[in-house]
């Protein structure tokens, strides 16, 4: 299916701005020209683009063609780098799936090396992110998945930490019998999504036990510590977060000789692997600045 890019282009300015207004001052258009183009494609493509909302959110259907207009753009950028030999044109935009605690910890000083890009991130579990490449939706992602993806290449980035923590109070009120499976059996449990299973293989290295306790869910790293500390439940958060909390006191760990470990990759489409090659670099200094090492 052949699809202008002056469409594709609308398409991406009014999820970028979040409004047709905003898209239309982007483009130097009229709100009317924008709401012919999107219309064009729509009717093109068959289906729904947007969520006509307040910022404007694109249906799976509209998710997909913004990951093909950023391929094509950061193509265009690199076939122009290939023929002049000057860089990158500046500010390509780049849509990935990470999860959250790579952003609040060791994520962002990696993509603070790379200027000339805009990153749009989309926050998921780092066990299902690569549904996201998969579907089409992103360039690349951060996930646990250690097996390439059809089409895709991928990367080792290293060993992400975790410690299991919960505040003093906490501790003396649930676990005053010590951490017993009848004791996690009944503590509220914090998770990040319905996604996230850290907690419960926690439980299971520790006690030998599968066990479903009640739980809050708060889909926030620096949110996640934040309720700890305030003795709303117990949960898995990466040790880099954790270091002014424990040395405070403010925070403690459940079992100091139990940590987990998670394998993190980097996944990206072959067909852009040149094109991305600036960002898997960045992503595996890195992660070789901060991350375990997988093979110790």
């Amino acid at each position: 299916m052949s699809l202008p890019p002056e469409h594709l282009a609308t398409l991406t300015a009014i999820l970028q701005t979040g409004s047709f207004e905003g898209a239309a001052q982007a483009l130097g258009l009229t709100q009317s020209a924008i709401s012919q183009r999107l219309k064009a494609l729509e009717t093109r493509v068959g289906a729904q683009l947007l969520h006509r909302t307040t910022p404007c959110t694109a249906t799976p259907v509209g998710q997909r063609l913004a990951a093909h207009a950023d391929q094509i753009v950061l193509l265009e950028a690199r076939l122009g780098d290939d023929l002049s030999g000057l860089t990158p044109a500046p500010q390509t935009r780049l849509r990935l799936a990470v999860n959250a605690d790579s952003l609040a910890t060791w994520l962002p000083a990696a993509l603070a090396s790379l200027p000339d890009h805009l990153f749009d991130l989309v926050i998921d579990d780092q066990d299902v992110s690569h549904d996201r490449l998969m579907r089409g939706e992103v360039l690349g992602a951060l996930t646990t998945r250690a097996s390439p993806l059809p089409g895709c290449d991928v990367m080792a980035l290293g060993l992400l930490r975790y410690q299991a923590i919960a505040s003093p109070d906490f501790i003396a009120r649930h676990f005053a019998t010590g951490i017993t499976p009848d004791s996690l059996a009944t503590a509220p449990m914090l998770q990040f999504n319905s996604h996230d299973q850290l907690q419960h293989r926690w439980i299971a290295q520790a006690t030998g036990v599968a066990l479903r306790p009640p739980c809050h869910r708060l889909p926030s790293s620096e949110g996640f510590v934040t309720a700890a500390r305030l003795g709303m439940g117990w949960g898995m958060a990466p040790e880099a977060l954790l270091r002014a909390d424990l040395m405070r006191g403010t925070l403690t760990l459940l079992r100091a000789d139990c940590p987990l470990d998670t394998a993190l990759y980097w996944q990206w489409s072959r067909l852009l692997g040149k094109a991305l090659a600036p960002l898997t670099r960045a992503l595996r200094r890195g992660a070789r600045n901060s991350l375990r090492d997988l093979t110790k």
